[in-house]
């Protein structure tokens, strides 16, 4: 009989660190949003706010329209070796257990989802489905259906997939922003096979993000803004709802942070609005339109916020421009310059770019959206029209640093007042074609460990190109221009780069504090 590889409690480990995939997987990689339809209504209970919930009421109404999805993937075809000639008569099974012949097993995974529309439509991750060639889905009664994958989003982790049904139980959808912290939510699921399984716990935080939750989802551009929690999350719960304490799910249940890979009291949730947005668009559509503003982005940091004179440290700094190589960019058509910090884009405030690239999503390619940003000191207000990205998103969704090289560092000049040794390009360098020629600067050659530059610029492939805050903007050519530039500036001061980077061939935006304090 032809056996199977089982790989059901093999976590998925998305990155050293201790994020994972809450899946137990592995495996290569019209608007629904109706409330109270056939076993939809949302369970009576206390305010969202933390009160004492009736979690026995909450899960006898949800549970119902949660599903168990078990998935399957061929094995790749295994390369035979050639069976020996003149092989004995009834010796032939013998030698065919050495040659490679054994039957091909299917790897096998196991999550959560759950049921959005009488009619069929379950919302999970991405993840959970992979690229499975069988889908199966078991409701809480037993019943099973074949499955087929209605659409994929990776930079979200969501995926629908579509069973043929009628009458089936559904859930309502929250309002995961009025969600506070602290307040108490359910997670369901079928963690490590224990099938339809309830854990309770709170809100920890909300806007969870940055690259490495990006990494876990194995795509530079995840869009990452998650709901965190300490209800118990094992592999096996991705793809579940996390409900508030009237029932209405207010995310979905994607991955864990743990050294084990399993609970360790900090999970994370896909904001349902988001997930409702491209759910929206999959089972319109077929895909994503994804609506992109052309920027490279990251959170704003101290020095960036001094420079811009903010308030207080929240907000998103645009390191570049980026297009899809045939037009360009939309946010560089509005006006707006490498170095600005966006604070609000529809007078929404801005303060991560979790929540810029959560604002964005909401919006369909064509729609025109105010921008304001801080420019220095100075305010403005930008209309930008949003572009539709052509495949994978051209908004970063956090510009990552790039890392120390083998490229040969020499001695150069020294900018005492950043912590950093510069010479000029080299024709050598240049004509060896580490640099587009096109490329202007000074070659950072050695970076001081105690100084403020220690974790922004990096020796022997950094490149400054320009000095844009304090004004005026001005390119930077030679050692001693950039000496000039930094001339009158005093210990806590900070001063803004233009930078391109030469192992990864991408400028970026960095702001140094002067004096290294």
């Amino acid at each position: 009989m032809m056996t199977r590889a089982k790989v059901a409690g093999a976590v998925m480990a998305a990155f050293a660190g201790g994020l994972g995939i809450a899946t137990v997987f592995e495996m290569p990689q019209s608007s629904f949003a109706q409330t109270a339809r056939s076993g939809s209504r949302a369970a009576s209970g206390p305010r969202d706010d933390g009160g004492s919930p009736g979690f026995a009421d909450v899960a006898e109404r949800v549970t119902p329209a949660v599903v168990s999805i078990q998935v399957e993937k061929d094995a790749p075809r295994q390369t035979q070796a050639r069976r020996p000639t003149n092989v004995p008569p009834g010796m032939e099974e013998f030698f065919n257990q050495f040659q490679g012949r054994q039957p091909r097993q299917p790897m096998e995974g196991s999550g959560t989802g759950f049921l959005i529309t009488p009619s069929g439509y379950i919302l999970t991750n991405n993840h959970v489905v992979g690229d499975a060639d069988r889908i199966k889905v078991i409701l809480t009664d037993h019943r099973e259906f074949s499955a087929k994958v209605i659409g994929k989003d990776p930079t979200t982790d969501v995926a629908v997939i579509k069973i043929e049904g009628s009458s089936l139980p559904t859930l309502t959808f929250g309002d995961d922003a009025a969600a506070r912290i602290g307040s108490w939510v359910l997670a369901i699921g079928n963690p490590l096979g224990l099938d339809f399984t309830v854990t309770a716990g709170i809100i920890s935080a909300k806007g969870r993000g940055g690259p490495q939750l990006s990494r876990a989802l194995e795509n530079r551009y995840a869009i990452t803004d998650f709901i965190q929690t300490d209800a118990a999350i094992n592999p096996g719960n991705s793809g579940g709802p996390l409900v508030n304490a009237r029932g209405e799910v207010i995310g979905i249940n994607s991955m864990i942070a743990s050294e084990t890979g399993y609970y360790s009291g900090y999970g994370f949730a896909i904001p349902i609005s988001l997930a409702k947005n491209v759910a929206d668009d999959l089972i319109a559509h077929g895909r994503v339109r994804r609506a992109v503003l052309g920027i490279q982005i990251k959170d704003v940091t101290a020095e960036e916020a001094k420079a811009a004179q903010l308030a207080k440290i929240a907000g998103v700094t645009v390191g570049d421009f980026s297009t899809d190589g045939k037009t360009a960019s939309p946010a560089k058509i509005a006006g707006l310059e490498p170095g600005d910090v966006i604070i609000a884009i529809e007078g929404t405030p801005v303060d991560r770019v979790g929540a810029l690239q959560r604002i964005v999503r909401m919006k369909k390619p064509g729609d025109v959206v105010s921008v304001d940003v801080m420019r220095f000191g100075d305010r403005k207000t930008f209309r930008v029209k949003l572009a539709e990205a052509p495949g994978e998103p051209t908004v970063a969704a956090a510009a990552t640093a790039p890392t120390a090289t083998d490229l040969e560092t020499s001695k150069g000049v020294s900018a005492d007042k950043l912590g950093i040794t510069v010479e000029a390009l080299s024709d050598t360098f240049v004509r060896e074609g580490r640099v587009p020629p096109t490329v202007k600067g000074v070659r950072v050659t050695d970076v001081e460990v105690t100084s403020g530059a220690r974790s922004k610029l990096f020796a022997g492939s950094d490149i400054i190109t320009e000095v844009i805050y304090p004004r005026p903007r001005r390119a930077v050519r030679t050692t001693s221009e950039l000496q000039a530039a930094l001339n009158g500036l005093k210990g806590g001061d900070v001063i803004t780069l233009g930078v391109y980077n030469v192992q990864s061939q991408t400028n970026r935006i960095e702001t140094v504090r002067v004096g290294g304090k």
